[in-house]
């Protein structure tokens, strides 16, 4: 499929994604518990600024503010009927960005989890999913948006309902899970199942990966999973910028420009092509981040020992996979305190 995220990555190694956007909405104002969709139509130049600080930062493609913006999660603020229109809005204002920028840059139709618990465990149906991710998928495409981004997602009944939303609104797609308990995501998915799965699509996205989970160190892992199974297909990694830390009331990312400078290269050699931030990711990491991949050669694929000397530690010894890694021909490493 031709489009815009395609069309780039022909012609480039690596491309830069945003960063955070619930953690710079709150450095605008934004107060816990509400809901950021709402801004789009209440504060559109903020919005526009959001999207605009990733853009002269460097970022190549950058996510609308439209993560809970499908119908089950603003039910939560009695706007579930608003779910179409909140999406297109927020891609009409990246769309304006966009075009104002003088090159390409792509903008990515954030979809995150319903919130919901599939079945069989939970009441969500696969049908409802699709029609939740359906409807959203929509507004955003009437907004100009060029790819669809589903994220941060668990569950891989919720990841396929994603995939064939996309499809029915006749959108390429990306897609990335969040690993965020012991190397695996919440429902227990491995980078492993996860190239599978994808590889298994009727409608495959265009790129996939991880974003948000623990730390950058914990991500790259991640990362090195998806790279030792041989896909062919980029892959994307948004890590957050070190780890949450609750400080005077507010949860602060202690992950420095330094830091993240060193992640995006680190990411570049683990494998991945579209490489970004999540929680607590600012303008100022990712023009670090632009900077070290502008400048800093490639080099060979790091162990996890480098990582985590250039990152920190991981949180878990296990990346999830258990013997499978030293099948991966991955190295293990000993639990650092």
């Amino acid at each position: 499929m031709t489009n815009a995220l395609s069309r780039l990555l022909e012609t480039r190694d690596w491309l830069m994604a945003d960063g955070a956007t619930g953690t710079n909405l709150f450095n605008m104002g934004l107060s816990s518990g509400d809901a950021p969709e709402l801004w789009n139509e209440q504060e559109p130049d903020k919005i526009r600024a959001l999207y605009r600080g990733a853009v002269e930062a460097g970022s190549d493609l950058f996510l609308t503010n439209s993560f809970g913006g499908n119908a089950a999660r603003l039910k939560l603020h009695s706007a579930e009927k608003r779910a179409r229109e909140l999406s297109r809005i927020s891609a009409e204002l990246g769309r304006e960005v966009a075009d104002a920028s003088g090159r390409s840059v792509v903008v990515a139709g954030s979809m995150g989890p319903t919130g919901e618990i599939m079945e069989p465990i939970g009441a969500l149906s696969h049908a409802s999913a699709v029609e939740i991710f359906h409807e959203q998928a929509e507004g955003l495409k009437e907004g100009g948006a060029d790819v669809l981004w589903l994220e941060t997602i668990s569950a891989p009944e919720e990841f396929r309902a994603g995939a064939e939303a996309a499809q029915l609104a006749g959108m390429p797609w990306c897609g990335t899970m969040s690993f965020d308990t012991a190397g695996r995501t919440m429902m227990g998915v491995t980078s492993a199942a996860m190239v599978e799965m994808v590889e298994k699509l009727a409608y495959p996205p265009v790129a996939f990966g991880a974003n948000c989970g623990v730390g950058a160190a914990d991500l790259l892992r991640t990362i090195l999973g998806f790279a030792a199974s041989g896909t062919e297909r980029p892959i994307i990694a948004k890590g957050n910028a070190g780890i949450p830390k609750y400080v005077h009331g507010h949860i602060h990312y202690d992950g420095t420009p330094e830091l993240m400078a060193d992640y995006a290269v680190l990411a570049r050699d683990c494998g991945a092509t579209i490489i970004g931030g999540c929680c607590g990711t600012t303008p100022e990491h990712l023009r670090a981040m632009r900077e070290a991949l502008e400048t800093r050669p490639r080099g060979d694929r790091p162990t996890l020992e480098t990582i985590a000397e250039k990152l920190g530690g991981f949180s878990s010894a296990s990346d999830g996979l258990g013997e499978d890694a030293a099948a991966a021909g991955r190295p293990r490493r000993r639990r650092r305190s």
